[in-house]
């Protein structure tokens, strides 16, 4: 159950959004909208996005954007292994940020489709916090939404969650219609 007095979390596995989103609609996420589905009229204590630095010039302009909308950016660079191979992973860190600001929210929000946080949910629930996982249905773990007190899916709403698709779906209707 919402209400306007919660005192919310936000938790951005920015990863896992973005890679979910060019691979389902070859596009970025919206994360002022996914911030305000988030809140949803209450009150937002802390929202963080975790990223991995890479050497892309739009990198500062987008951690920028973010934190102008509110979100704090963390950020670490990415691994890179004898032979090439390359890891970049936020779960422990956005974990152990989970477990150290809970006590002082009502709700956290996990914005990842990620399955290695159904036992994080598990731990904040059991610990008296409200669960919500916002992901895109298709990519997110059958574990988390199960886990989570709410599973909201981008999907169903996606072209208001991703930037670019309101343009792209009304195209789309109209070169149907000519076709018909």
């Amino acid at each position: 159950m919402k209400h306007k007095e919660q005192k919310v979390l936000v938790l951005f596995d920015v990863q896992n959004l973005y890679y979910s989103a060019k691979h389902l609609y070859n596009t970025k996420v919206n994360f002022k909208a996914i911030l305000d589905k988030a809140v949803s009229g209450r009150k937002l204590i802390r929202a963080i996005a975790y990223v991995i630095k890479t050497d892309i010039q739009e990198e500062s302009l987008f951690h920028d954007a973010l934190e102008n909308i509110g979100i704090e950016v963390k950020a670490k660079d990415i691994q890179i292994f004898y032979g090439g191979a390359k890891k970049g992973d936020w779960d422990i860190g956005i974990a152990m940020d989970a477990v150290r600001i809970a006590p002082k929210v009502d709700t956290v929000v996990i914005v990842s489709g990620d399955g290695d946080f159904k036992d994080l949910l598990a731990y904040l629930k059991s610990h008296g916090c409200r669960t919500e996982v916002i992901a895109f249905g298709k990519t997110a773990s059958r574990f988390i939404k199960d886990e989570a007190d709410d599973f909201f899916d981008l999907e169903k709403q996606h072209e208001h969650f991703l930037i670019g698709m309101k343009k792209h779906t009304q195209k789309n209707l109209q070169k149907q219609k000519k076709m018909h």
